[in-house]
């Protein structure tokens, strides 16, 4: 299984952070990329900065044939064609998609870590797992994604709202 989560807090030239992340979603079908699952919206605080305007999140699973340094390569593009300009660590941003889980693999190189280092400390990325793989575990911590939630400070477990609204998508 793979898992990504996509992020935006800014609208675009394309529209709001709602239409940012299922353009997004559009772009990665477009690009011959099976999508299996996809959560609801999850909206959160930005972190660390609370300032700055709250973050939209999805998580999705996802089938693809190739490699993980092919699938970032067109994550990469797909950034790049909504507009995503690389500025300070933790600042606004257009969209941003993660490579969360790989098919299990763990790998630690200058282009790419897995599974994503920071996963299982953040709500936005287990809500949606919980909610569309229930049976995920991390690949490292061997724990399922209702554990990690439990693990999470309280202040993280109420500040995020799962969203009646769902992603626009093209089939």
């Amino acid at each position: 299984m793979i898992h990504l989560n996509i992020g935006s807090n800014l609208n675009s030239k394309y529209g709001s952070r709602f239409d940012n992340i299922s353009i997004a979603i559009n772009c990665l079908i477009n690009s011959k990329i099976k999508i299996n699952k996809i959560s609801s919206f999850y909206e959160t605080p930005s972190y660390p900065n609370q300032n700055f305007p709250r973050f939209l999140n999805v998580g999705l699973t996802i089938s693809y044939i190739n490699d993980y340094l092919d699938l970032l390569k067109s994550i990469k593009l797909i950034e790049k064609k909504l507009g995503r300009i690389i500025t300070k660590k933790n600042d606004p941003r257009i969209i941003d998609i993660d490579i969360i889980d790989f098919r299990n693999i763990v790998k630690k190189s200058k282009e790419l870590t897995l599974p994503h280092p920071k996963c299982h400390l953040r709500n936005f990325v287990l809500f949606p797992i919980l909610q569309i793989d229930p049976n995920w575990s991390h690949p490292i911590l061997k724990k399922n994604a209702r554990f990690l939630i439990n693990k999470l400070k309280q202040k993280l477990r109420i500040e995020i709202t799962r969203l009646k609204k769902n992603v626009n998508i093209k089939i």
